[in-house]
């Protein structure tokens, strides 16, 4: 049984009967709550203006500046949670890692980690290395009052094929190469990677978040079998270090639909779930005693508003008899995608899905 189902006598926020906290604890809900993954960013031009001339990583730095772009499409959408705008690889930047996100390509590590002696540049992660994110949550929550906000991480097998990698990776040659031949290395590779996570996500829970997501980007790359020996024990680490708070933990990766069980089993309150499986199988294989998230395609936002409604609406039927559904696209907003579009989605699952 999850925390989250046992609250243990904790106060109420004022963001606890929200219909996205309800659904993640799978209770009854006035509406199907709604938010995407991406949906502060560069779909919307108030981000284009107000990051004008302002690299990735320092915008995640500015309290001022992270507030406000959080706070952009909840004015805009009206969707039912924020989501902290920051990076995956913030953590570690924070620590000391020589990184950068460069524009079209995102995030190099200018030194991969390929041997045991690199595990000594990856330290523990304190609160005093990201006061920048105690400040901007404090701040949102003052202005998201009921609205909850869901901090973010990425998961420990992103973090390690970045770092193994020194960049995006199509096919994860190196990564798998150390995961393979080096098993030894590559679990304690995750199981610091793991220590800096759960860290990351305490500090955005302490300072208010009332969820969390963990991102795991790149793990579709696996077989089940790799990701239940060589992953999840990691992943389950990171949902253990923030079991205690009682606030929804919410997987999710990308072409994951061979391991959604798996995900569910490191620790999930919540299973993200992208377009490729339909919500109705995606509950069979995660199986009961949790909710799920998703998971229309992005690029349907592209078609006509008459076709948007139609795939949103067979996506609100096959996740009809779900103990709780969180809407959202099965992967991010694109920045191509016309905001407005996003607007209509919100206000279509909201009517539909009405009570």
């Amino acid at each position: 049984m999850s925390v989250i189902d046992r609250p243990q006598g904790q106060q109420p926020t004022a963001t606890y009967d929200s219909a996205f906290l309800r659904a993640c604890r799978r209770e009854p809900v006035p509406h199907t709550p709604v938010w995407f993954m991406r949906q502060a960013g560069r779909s919307l031009p108030e981000y284009l203006k107000v990051r004008e001339g302002i690299p990735m990583l320092e915008s995640c730095m500015r309290p001022e500046l992270v507030t406000e772009i959080t706070l952009q499409p909840v004015r805009r959408h009206r969707v039912d949670a924020a989501i902290y705008f920051s990076d995956i690889v913030v953590p570690l930047k924070a620590i000391g890692i020589d990184l950068d996100i460069k524009p079209g390509v995102g995030p190099v590590v200018e030194k991969p980690i390929r041997t045991r002696a690199d595990l000594d540049r990856l330290r523990e992660l304190t609160p005093d290395d990201v006061p920048y994110v105690t400040e901007a949550i404090g701040m949102l929550t003052r202005e998201l009052g009921p609205t909850p906000l869901i901090g973010f991480a990425g998961a420990p097998f992103t973090l390690a094929s970045y770092l193994v990698e020194g960049g995006p990776s199509r096919n994860h040659e190196h990564t798998k190469s150390m995961m393979y031949g080096d098993p030894q290395l590559w679990a304690d590779l995750l199981d610091r990677l793991a220590d800096i996570t759960g860290a990351f996500l305490k500090v955005q829970i302490e300072a208010g978040a009332s969820a969390v997501q963990l991102f795991d980007s790149w793990v579709g790359a696996l077989a089940p079998a790799d990701y239940r020996r060589s992953v999840l024990p990691a992943s389950a680490k990171v949902f253990r270090a923030v079991e205690g708070y009682g606030v929804p933990r919410i997987h999710f990766g990308v072409g994951t639909g061979e391991l959604l069980g798996l995900m569910g089993e490191a620790g999930a309150d919540v299973v993200g779930v992208d377009w490729r499986v339909p919500l109705d199988e995606a509950a069979r294989r995660v199986g009961p005693g949790r909710a799920l998230q998703g998971n229309l395609d992005p690029a349907v936002l592209f078609a006509p508003t008459g076709v948007v409604e139609q795939k949103a609406q067979e996506v609100l039927d096959a996740a009809a008899g779900l103990e709780g559904h969180v809407f959202n696209l099965g992967h991010g907003v694109l920045p191509s995608m016309d905001p407005d579009a996003l607007t209509r989605l919100v206000e279509y699952v909201h009517e539909r899905s009405a009570r």
